[in-house]
């Protein structure tokens, strides 16, 4: 027993090790990839603190600006090894710009009359984001095995179809967003819950809740939104669309209510499976009302959470609007109506998923798992 006890923390340690060889490798990979980039990159090796000057605006909002002198050498491309000057201004809130540090690599854009200089566009970033992404891959696989293997090529399948789907749509000018991103969802539902549930009678069941529970609540919203004239629903508050803003909305909307859904219809199958297998004896009815009472457990938190984030996405755009002079209601109708109605929506999707997860399981003849694939849950 002793020497087994061993053994395992020595297999332990030297994974333990290997995780932390690849995430060095990763970071050290990302801090030198400079010439992956057909754009400048230019680290900063030295910062000159300039003036500083108070500001304010027409609302008598304070704010201080300061000045920052760059100086830093190109990494990439044919000006390799040049030195450059960089001058940076920015503000003491940080809303719009960003102060900048020795060791930071930046993407310029370089000009070259009358002398060489450069202006900021943005700071380069894949170095944390492959390192987040790495430790991301390692949590699934040391805590999921098998089963988060699946769930990581799901995502790189899921992320490479919604690549292609963006790709078509700009193709054809966003005249055909809705039945692209509709064919989308349909295919994102099936694929990942092909890969993590698997080909079975459970995944069946499970694709037809979420995608009737996601149709119905978008039908339901629509029905609700021309009924009312879509009175007080500003697609124009929208940022940065270029084509006609509700499709794109709607778009969003059942992507936003596919993943609740999916959330949902899985937890209350899977549990509705294992209840069966533990108690074969249970009627349809007794399973009904046990989907229905996890559903109410989980859509409470589950509609919170959305709430949460969407309060958190909009939460700074509003306040630079209160702090401008704008009223409650025209900050609410710019930044926050479209958010709370897709809150809303989604709301709706996951009480829906709850009712036909839960009738499709209980009616549509679940069966506990024969022992070969409880064998390879346990597994």
């Amino acid at each position: 027993m002793q020497t087994k006890g061993i053994k395992r923390i020595k297999w332990y340690h030297w994974g333990g090790l290997i995780l932390a060889l690849l995430l060095f490798s990763v970071w050290l990979v990302g801090g030198h990839d400079d010439f992956l980039y057909s754009q400048p990159i230019v680290q900063i090796k030295r910062v000159t603190n300039g003036h500083t000057s108070k500001v304010s605006d027409e609302f008598n909002n304070q704010d201080t600006q300061r000045t920052q002198i760059l100086t830093g050498q190109i990494t990439n491309g044919v000006q390799q090894g040049k030195k450059v000057t960089i001058e940076n201004t920015y503000s003491q809130s940080r809303a719009l710009d960003q102060r900048y540090h020795v060791g930071q690599k930046v993407f310029v854009v370089l000009h070259t009359k009358p002398k060489l200089k450069a202006t900021i566009k943005e700071s380069k970033r894949d170095q944390v984001i492959w390192l987040l992404v790495c430790l991301a891959v390692i949590t699934l696989l040391v805590t999921l095995g098998g089963s988060g293997i699946n769930a990581i090529v799901s995502m790189g399948i899921n992320t490479l179809l919604f690549f292609l789907a963006l790709q078509l749509n700009k193709q054809t000018d966003g005249g055909q967003v809705l039945p692209i991103f509709v064919s989308l969802a349909v295919i994102f539902a099936v694929i990942t819950l092909g890969l993590v549930i698997g080909i079975n009678r459970q995944m069946v069941i499970t694709l037809l809740a979420v995608v009737g529970a996601t149709a119905l609540a978008v039908i339901l919203s629509e029905i609700v939104i021309a009924l009312t004239g879509a009175h007080g629903v500003y697609y124009e508050s929208m940022e940065y669309v270029t084509q006609p803003p509700k499709p794109l909305f709607l778009a969003e909307v059942i992507i936003g209510v596919l993943g609740a859904a999916m959330d949902v219809a899985t937890d209350i199958i899977a549990s509705l499976v294992a209840l069966k297998q533990e108690r074969p004896e249970l009627s349809k009815r007794a399973l009904f009302n046990s989907g229905r009472q996890i559903g109410q457990a989980i859509m409470g938190p589950l509609i919170n959470v959305l709430f949460f984030i969407f309060m958190a996405e909009t939460l700074p755009m509003t306040l630079i609007y209160l702090c401008n002079g704008n009223t409650w209601a025209y900050s609410f109708s710019m930044n926050m109506s479209l958010g709370m109605l897709s809150s809303l929506i989604s709301a709706i999707g996951i009480v829906l998923t709850v009712l036909l997860a839960s009738t499709l399981a209980s009616w549509g003849g679940i069966k506990a798992p024969n022992r070969k694939e409880q064998s390879k849950w346990e597994r």
